[in-house]
């Protein structure tokens, strides 16, 4: 039996409309979260990760410009199934404020500056859930989430509740931005950079954390990161992205067993490895990315490309189906189907 598709995402563009020009940031990208899998977002900073997702949830600048065929989150949180149109819904809407939290929660990357130090963070965390429940009463917001801290392993919950966020450490801090996220109990997390600036044995902890979580209480995840070892242990399908538009989309064991589009060669080649000697160099991605402003009509890749023919920079590149729910774009495989 197929899983159930929790978000459907057809087409979505995203421009920035500056004094001076439109400038094309994300394009045509589609992708499905399933419930209760965990889709992984990679690419270089810069890529295009954090802008899509903040497109999606309308977390945008006014300058910004969305567009696209659909945006759809189907919640089955109430016990029957509800379709919210998110792409008619407006940026700052009532209509779109009511899902994030409750529905759409989102863990930002930098626990420092998503935190506010001058508030205790148990106020910081029952923040949302007043908002979204106003019948419950403090000392019930505060019990919920004291129990939340609790689940998330955080020692002495009762004291650390009435810290402030500088009298806590890194790890701690992620674990309160995350049980801002869980508190409402929302059907989709959005994680962005959950393990930045964290020590590798914390990033575990959090990882672990985040895992176990959406085993208990069936959550889908979208992992934005470019830590490929992080995907390796998360992720069910990976979404590869370069200059705003998804150029590799497949199932894990698919992107890394058989990756096809020379970008997510690229970055799964320059990952250390178990058994490297101290003489061996990592490989590199030759050149930088380009000005989104002076980008052609053809593959965005093209000038890093070891494979790159003049055809690639004559005209938008198609998505070829590798397998199934495998595909590329890349010319590579213009000898197969071509994806819609």
């Amino acid at each position: 039996m197929a899983a159930e598709v929790i978000l459907d995402v057809k087409n979505l563009n995203t421009s920035f409309i500056t004094d001076k020009q439109e400038i094309k940031i994300i394009k045509d990208v589609s992708l499905q979260l399933k419930k209760g899998a965990t889709l992984a977002i990679v690419g270089e900073s810069g890529c295009g990760k954090t802008v899509t997702v903040h497109s999606i949830v309308r977390l945008m600048p006014q300058n910004a410009l969305i567009t696209s065929d659909h945006v759809i989150y189907r919640s089955g949180k109430s016990g029957e199934q509800k379709e919210y149109r998110l792409h008619k819904m407006a940026n700052y809407g009532k209509a779109m404020r009511s899902l994030r939290g409750p529905e759409i929660s989102m863990i930002f990357q930098d626990p420092m500056a998503s935190l506010n130090p001058v508030y205790k963070i148990g106020t910081q965390i029952i923040e949302g859930l007043r908002k979204h429940n106003p019948d419950i009463t403090k000392k019930e917001a505060l019990d919920k989430a004291l129990n939340m801290l609790k689940q998330l392993g955080v020692p002495a919950a009762e004291q650390r509740i009435n810290d402030y966020p500088h009298q806590m450490s890194g790890g701690m801090k992620q674990r309160v931005i995350i049980a801002i996220a869980m508190i409402c109990d929302p059907e989709i997390i959005i994680a962005d950079e959950p393990t930045t600036a964290l020590d590798v044995t914390i990033q575990a902890q959090i990882m672990e954390l985040m895992k176990k979580l959406q085993n208990e209480f069936h959550k889908s995840i979208i992992l934005i990161t470019h830590n490929m070892g992080l995907v390796a242990e998360m992720a069910d399908e990976i979404c590869v992205m370069y200059m705003g538009r998804i150029v590799e989309y497949g199932k894990l064991r698919d992107i890394f067993e058989h990756p096809s589009h020379p970008y997510t060669k690229a970055l799964l080649e320059s990952v250390p490895v178990p058994g490297m000697r101290d003489e061996d160099e990592l490989v590199t991605i030759p050149g930088s990315t380009p000005d989104p402003a002076e980008l052609g009509s053809g593959c965005e890749f093209a000038d890093r490309c070891t494979h790159c023919m003049e055809r690639c920079r004559e005209k938008r590149i198609h998505a070829y189906e590798i397998s199934d729910d495998h595909w590329a774009r890349c010319l590579l495989y213009d000898r197969f189907k071509e994806v819609d």
